[in-house]
């Protein structure tokens, strides 16, 4: 896997992003590990890192569910001077348009199309429920500077408001790179259509005591 190439073309400036690779055994510890590293800063709005924390769960998650690969790569960064989280999962698996087209639905479906289809709701290969991909196009709708899949030959790349997908260097996987506003104040049980209630799960998971009694 090219990572460099990754941090030449999503990680620039002087510091540097924080890098790990995740398998079935840690991929919990590395979700972890970034959510309480994220939390640490206080300018990050908490309703941001709500929302955020299910969807770069479910991101993990695919790699391992649909690549056909027992790992992954997750690289993050906040640059506090611009108020931005960014957040790349990359694996080197079998890509999206094969992993959709082992639902016969989607059997004939070409690579363009596929990524496409991916980040609409409850479209799967079968093996998942198809909410990861569109929750996290949803949280971008309302905190997101920028949301790209490559895969393949393909790319797309949505600002929050508009979709495109274009001709790229091939990649041997699917890259996922997720760029939002740290500062932005959102409903997060709404941002995900009251799917999922990740204000509590956050609440219970990543806030002690003290840190919810702060909270009002």
């Amino acid at each position: 896997m090219n990572i460099d190439g990754l941090l030449d073309k999503y990680f620039t400036g002087s510091s540097l992003p924080n890098i790990e690779v995740f398998d079935n055994k840690n991929i919990f510890n590395v979700y972890t590990d970034v959510v309480n590293m994220l939390k640490r800063y206080p300018d990050i709005e908490l309703s941001v890192l709500q929302a955020l924390s299910y969807c770069f769960y479910e991101v993990l998650d695919n790699v391992l569910t649909h690549s056909g690969k027992t790992n992954g790569t997750v690289i993050t960064k906040y640059s506090a001077d611009k108020s931005t989280i960014q957040i790349l999962v990359a694996d080197d698996g079998m890509g999206i348009r094969s992993s959709l087209a082992e639902n016969s639905v989607y059997q004939n479906i070409s690579e363009k199309d596929a990524i496409i289809k991916c980040i609409e709701d409850k479209v799967t290969d079968g093996k998942g429920m198809g909410f990861g991909l569109y929750s996290t196009l949803c949280l971008v709708k309302n905190a997101g500077i920028r949301f790209e899949i490559h895969s393949g030959s393909h790319i797309l790349i949505f600002d929050g408001k508009n979709k495109d997908v274009l001709i790229a260097n091939h990649w041997q996987g699917t890259v996922v790179y997720i760029e939002l506003h740290a500062d932005k104040e959102i409903n997060p049980n709404k941002v995900l259509e009251d799917r999922a209630d990740a204000e509590n799960d956050f609440n219970e998971r990543f806030l002690d005591i003290e840190d919810i009694e702060n909270l009002w």
